[in-house]
């Protein structure tokens, strides 16, 4: 990432829409706020370019033919913690979900209006700046989890597990509160700082995938208390 001259960071970004005139149009766009673009038209060419390129930001069109945005989403993220912003047709619920579910940061509704794109882009990259930065020295601990907040890394009883940088937002707010109730808004604004109206639905899939990693690695999970948040406990 580099300065563009604007005071802004300059991002390289993948666009992946097999609409050609999707992907100029939104190429133009980033193009126009300082950024450099990469393109694939097909969820194959997507993964290529993202492991030839390593982009700094990815927008993923969900419905391609062949390899979806759903699979494109779910691969990057086995490998990498790079932000994905989801350009879905898709206004229902479900949709939104599912988006969030494979791993995607955000997403945004076609059609969409130039700013709020540009605005996603910038909440997003925001989030990973303030995810990257630490927030205090030390560590957080609560029962086996420890997160280095100079590092950024997640370890259950000494070995790491991989986080998206929303993931591990949630947990740090969770781990801090050291077994207490975490309300739906203070996870909220961790997990989206830079959103001033987030979602409460954004929560639910982000700590169901929470859950299932601390869960696998034997760790405390999050629970849900009706009506009010989320503590952790220990799991059975």
């Amino acid at each position: 990432m580099n300065g563009n001259g604007s005071g802004e960071t300059s991002l390289l970004v993948l666009v992946v829409d097999d609409e050609p005139a999707m992907v100029g149009a939104v190429s133009a766009l980033v193009g126009r706020a300082g950024h450099r673009v990469v393109t694939a038209y097909d969820g194959n060419t997507a993964l290529r370019r993202f492991s030839e390129e390593r982009p700094d930001l990815v927008l993923l069109d969900l419905a391609m033919p062949g390899l979806d945005g759903v699979e494109v989403c779910r691969a990057i993220r086995r490998m990498s913690q790079t932000p994905i912003i989801v350009l879905t047709g898709e206004a229902d619920e479900r949709a939104k979900v599912e988006a969030l579910d494979t791993g995607a940061d955000d997403y945004v509704v076609k059609p969409f209006g130039k700013q709020e794109l540009l605005a996603r882009i910038r909440a997003v990259m925001r989030r990973r700046g303030n995810e990257a930065e630490p927030h205090g020295a030390g560590e957080l601990r609560w029962g086996t989890i420890v997160l280095d907040r100079g590092r950024h890394t997640v370890a259950i009883s000494g070995v790491e597990i991989v986080l998206t940088r929303t993931e591990y937002s949630l947990l740090a707010s969770l781990v801090a509160a050291a077994g207490h109730v975490v309300s739906h808004s203070t996870l909220l604004s961790a997990g989206w700082p830079g959103e001033p109206n987030p979602d409460p639905q954004w929560l639910k899939p982000h700590l169901a995938r929470l859950r299932s990693k601390l869960e696998e690695a034997g760790a405390p999970v999050p629970a849900s208390v009706r009506g009010v948040g989320y503590r952790l406990e220990e799991s059975e």
